[in-house]
């Protein structure tokens, strides 16, 4: 088809003939591969926000030794935030706990952050965090004379 019957075509200045009626009634009853794959594409691209809500939990976890960091970072890859109190951990041990979750969080492309002395907030990718508590904690440690 040349340019200038696509321009015909396009405004439909075609003549009329009685031939090329039926083709025509059929290409307009068929919707044309491109149409199809357009809507199936609008189709995948809709997300239902009662899945998004549902996904959204808090965890609240306190390990008692390092083997539950793997159970931790699995709340995480299931998109779950959560709340690590690291009190029944010797220091070094949380420290080991703190590393491993940094690394999960960082790979997921999530946030850490601290919100008391042994106590942690994770969350994925989808977890906007706003604010920040630790500086609360270091200003009231000051204020004490700590």
């Amino acid at each position: 088809m040349s340019l200038k019957d696509k321009i015909k075509s396009f405004f439909e200045f075609e003549e009329y003939d009685e031939t090329e009626e039926p083709v025509r009634q059929q290409r307009e009853q068929e919707p044309s591969n491109e149409q199809e794959h357009t809507s199936q594409k609008q189709k995948d691209n809709i997300v239902s926000l009662k899945s998004i809500q549902q996904d959204a939990k808090m965890v609240l976890c306190e390990p008692t030794e390092y083997n539950e960091a793997q159970e931790l970072a699995n709340h995480l890859k299931k998109r779950q935030s959560i709340v690590v109190n690291l009190q029944r951990l010797d220091p070094q041990t949380g420290r080991r706990v703190v590393d491993f979750l940094s690394g999960t969080v960082y790979a997921l492309n999530g946030n850490i952050q601290k919100l008391g002395q042994q106590t942690f907030l994770c969350t994925p990718e989808h977890v906007n965090i706003s604010g920040n508590i630790s500086q609360l904690f270091d200003e009231e440690e000051q204020f004490n004379g700590k």
